[in-house]
């Protein structure tokens, strides 16, 4: 009784007695009617035909095929690591797998975020070594999984951090004030930005000291709402207000004009915010009294465009 490899030739056992080198091969019989080929801690290059032959006349064999499968492993040094890129780059992640069977490479974002936008389509996930992000954008930003399976567990997986600087962007939630003297109104600007700005207020193109300015992250984009206490009791406290914010990759700014309310009688200032597309009113009503007694109130109103449409008709 023999066993043999039969893609080399090579003789691993006769009778009880192991005829090669390797010392993970061992052999064991049941009363010399089971014989048994024995590997321990098999490794790929195990794979193969082995035949054992019974030495009769005529001899009398029967061959075998040992297949060793492998879990996935991803081969970090020929795959993509975290990178800071700027905004309308062109990148592509690479993954690198090994494993038996050859794995399949799959690519997905955290939270279920779309990697990108095809044809008008949302694609969530994709197969295949790279992944392409053409003219990355502030959504690009996150985290980029590539995920590794080949049906051996356990599945791998490499997350890619992917940050995209871009330079500041400011809103306001309105653009027009007005306010009477002695009065107190607090000015508001919101920047987003990556890295982070420096913010400051300016007046007549000279900068303001004081207010207060709120920072904190979002999905890695820095965000920073600055605000402005006024209180006008010249005339050069009224006019154009602009709040700034600066970063490596340029800067932005918006204006808030401060105007002087009217003596008497209903002001309306109307203005759209730019995030939601509303329209706001800001109404004051003015007593008839002297300056030194006259007091107001102001009402800020939120109306959609619908609503002022109808307003429109009715009129």
């Amino acid at each position: 009784m023999a066993w043999l490899r039969v893609d080399t030739q090579t003789i691993l056992s006769i009778q009880n007695h192991v005829i090669t080198k390797n010392h993970r091969i061992s052999i064991s019989h049941t009363e010399h009617r089971i014989w048994q080929l024995r590997i321990r801690d098999v490794q790929e290059s195990d794979r193969g035909w082995y035949m054992c032959q019974i030495n009769t006349d005529p001899m009398k064999s029967q061959v075998g095929y040992l297949d060793v499968v492998v879990p996935p492993d991803i081969i970090d040094f020929q795959t993509s690591n975290d990178m800071v890129v700027e905004v309308g780059t062109n990148i592509s992640l690479t993954c690198t797998a090994t494993g038996l069977p050859l794995p399949t490479i799959t690519w997905r974002r955290e939270k279920d975020l779309p990697l990108y936008v095809e044809s008008g389509r949302y694609v969530y996930s994709m197969e295949g070594q790279n992944l392409t992000l053409p003219h990355v954008s502030r959504d690009t930003m996150g985290a980029y999984l590539c995920i590794a399976s080949n049906g051996v567990p356990p599945t791998v997986s490499k997350r890619i951090s992917v940050v995209v600087n871009f330079p500041p962007t400011i809103f306001t939630r309105y653009d027009i004030i007005y306010v009477g003297y002695g009065q107190k109104v607090t000015l508001e600007c919101i920047s987003e930005s990556h890295p982070a700005s420096v913010n400051y207020w300016l007046k007549d193109k000279e900068f303001i000291q004081g207010g207060s300015y709120e920072t904190f992250s979002v999905n890695g984009i820095y965000k920073m709402v600055m605000r402005l206490v006024v209180r006008p009791l010249k005339a050069k406290d009224f006019g154009e207000y602009r709040c700034v914010a600066k970063n490596m990759l340029g800067e932005m700014e918006q204006i808030i004009t401060l105007h002087h309310k009217a003596k008497k009688n209903l002001q309306h200032a109307f203005q759209t915010n730019s995030k939601d597309n509303q329209y706001i009113i800001i109404e004051e009503y003015i007593s008839g009294h002297n300056m030194s007694s006259r007091s107001s109130v102001c009402f800020l109103v939120i109306i959609c465009a619908f609503c002022l449409a109808l307003l429109e008709i009715k009129l």
